[in-house]
């Protein structure tokens, strides 16, 4: 299961709204060994693409090596659907490289890119194998970083 702040939630719509049509991409690092994502680093996508995504080599590279000086890791590695459902494609398993990140996918279609629900969804993949996850959203942690306060699921645009 995947737990994640409304505010990140709320970020993530944010950016694939705004980066429509083309994929919105970024990670949200967390302590290393932690599975809490705290850190979310929107990202620039390279291909400027509507139908794939791809990290610029030298933002990741700094990304890794910030990572690396604060001791976290990727957590969460997410990107946008613009016109298909928020589920990997052949591609994404093929460059899912991190096996201990949830891959969370946001489609923007349908108008979803302009207001209402979006479909918000999370996965692992790991070997090729993809494992769709619950995703619990909060509004924030508890020193317990396996309990967390709960609030009802909302997507930006919800009233």
């Amino acid at each position: 299961m995947l737990t994640i702040l409304r505010d990140h939630v709320e970020a993530i719509v944010a950016h694939a709204r705004r980066d429509h049509p083309d994929e919105a991409c970024g990670v949200i690092a967390g302590p290393i060994g932690s599975d809490r994502p705290e850190r979310l680093i929107p990202m620039l996508n390279a291909a400027m693409s509507p139908t794939f995504y791809e990290f610029d080599s030298g933002d990741l590279l700094r990304l890794y090596r910030e990572m690396d000086d604060n001791d976290e890791e990727p957590v969460v590695i997410y990107h946008s659907h613009t016109a298909t459902e928020a589920y990997p494609s052949r591609t994404d398993v093929n460059l899912a490289g991190e096996p201990g990140a949830h891959y969370v996918l946001v489609s923007t279609r349908d108008g979803a890119h302009e207001a209402g629900p979006v479909d918000f969804r999370s996965y692992r993949i790991a070997d090729g194998e993809i494992t769709e996850e619950e995703v619990r959203v909060v509004d924030r942690y508890t020193e317990d970083s396996t309990t967390a306060t709960e609030a009802a699921p909302r997507t930006e645009g919800d009233n």
